[in-house]
């Protein structure tokens, strides 16, 4: 059997950025990925998906974008080229197709077991993502078998669907992403709207992550935050990386033709039923906006930054349709597809530790698991509310090593 001190569970950008700090504090450690680098990347990843955040902001621990597009958006392939970077420069001692199959607590540590062989650790880092599955609703096994239905990560491009209209149930970055490309491609779109996060793409002439760095609230820690259960399930926000850094919120969806319906409710007599109070849903994510726009005016005033930018600006309403359907009769052949944008959870099947909540996510507090020497890192505030971005990774993992480092010291 093979020991090591550390097990690092996948090798995306998070636990790249975790071998790094281990590497640095010369804790010895190996790195397991059950495909390639950057697998999800390469493999869950529609055609024309590019990151939300502008290059700039694309930096992993000592390796910052250097091309000649900063204000740019990166390609799916261009983040697997970043990352492949990442871990070929920082040396990380990665095993691809390396399938964690069971981690199990045993005294002084942790017991590995993969597809290619045990080994035995004394801590183990889960870096396996917090996407690893799609949230599909139980309301989706009633519907007629002539609808096909995919999630994001079947679906790659609008020319593989069924002729016909679709149907997109979740309205965050990867709903409307998804109903606009549709919509482009000519096909009828319906977009089922439940809680969502307007943004639009720029503020007073800057990105408005620009404006959420800058300002400080992405510095927010996880131990500031009022509601940390709700902070870590908001859905992420609507914006869309184009070269026009334009503003994709349900305004310019209703502009380009898609229809908006409420929430996705239940399935009765083949027909599904959306819920009612769409205005409602509207005025509150439009409240919201307009709160935060207001907390990035008060810091620039208060910063002598006001002379920098565009002068404070507030966005019309989001309209509420004349009419809104409230049924839909699935076996109609209105609709031919459905695509489930209805967000991702993390797969821990694979670890045999009572550390899973009911609802399927770790406990920790700022990455520190419910069981000693076990540590996350990638999950959405975990320590920061930037931790969900590529960027927020490098203070996470400094810190969770750290406090790893420190266990390990305690413990000789």
């Amino acid at each position: 059997m093979e020991h090591t001190t550390t097990v690092v569970v996948g090798a995306g950008h998070a636990g790249l950025a975790a071998s790094h700090f281990l590497t640095e504090r010369s804790i010895d450690h190996v790195v397991l990925e059950r495909g390639e680098v950057a697998n999800s990347w390469r493999r869950e990843r529609w055609e024309s998906l590019r990151l939300l955040t502008p290059n700039w902001q694309s930096r992993l621990p000592g390796h910052r974008y250097s091309g000649p597009d900063p204000d740019g958006y990166m390609t799916a392939g261009e983040v697997v080229e970043l990352i492949d970077r990442f871990a070929a420069v920082s040396r990380a001692p990665v095993r691809t197709g390396t399938n964690v199959t069971s981690v199990r607590a045993v005294d002084g540590g942790y017991h590995v077991t993969t597809s290619r062989g045990e080994i035995r650790c004394r801590t183990v880092v889960v870096a396996s993502g917090a996407c690893n599955l799609p949230a599909v609703p139980p309301i989706s096994q009633a519907v007629p078998a002539s609808v096909e239905q995919l999630t994001p990560f079947d679906y790659h491009s609008p020319g593989k669907l069924p002729d016909g209209g679709v149907l997109v149930v979740g309205a965050s970055a990867t709903g409307v992403q998804l109903a606009s490309e549709l919509r482009r491609s000519g096909r009828r779109v319906l977009l089922s709207v439940g809680e969502h996060v307007r943004l639009p793409r720029t503020y007073r002439g800057r990105d408005v992550l620009w404006w959420m760095d800058a300002s400080g609230v992405w510095d927010q820690r996880y131990d500031e935050v009022d509601d940390l259960t709700r902070a870590r399930r908001l859905p992420s926000p609507q914006l869309v990386g184009t070269p026009e850094r334009s503003t994709l919120d349900l305004n310019a969806l209703t502009a380009s033709g898609v229809e908006l319906v409420g929430r996705w409710a239940a399935v009765r007599d083949g027909s599904a039923l959306f819920s009612g109070g769409l205005r409602n849903v509207f005025s509150l994510a439009d409240l919201k906006m307009d709160r935060l726009l207001g907390t990035f005016d008060e810091w620039a005033k208060e910063q002598g930054r006001d002379a920098e930018v565009d002068p404070p600006e507030r966005f019309a309403p989001t309209r509420v349709p004349d009419s809104t359907r409230l049924r839909l009769d699935l076996a109609s052949g209105e609709i031919r597809a459905i695509v489930w944008a209805t967000g991702f959870r993390p797969d821990y099947r694979w670890l045999d530790v009572p550390v899973v909540d009911a609802k399927g996510h770790l406990r920790h507090d700022g990455g520190a698991v419910d069981s000693p020497g076990l540590y996350a890192l990638g999950l959405p505030v975990l320590r920061r509310r930037r931790s969900t971005f590529i960027h927020g990774i490098e203070d996470d993992a400094r810190e969770v090593i750290a406090h790893l480092a420190g266990r390990l010291a305690a413990r000789g």
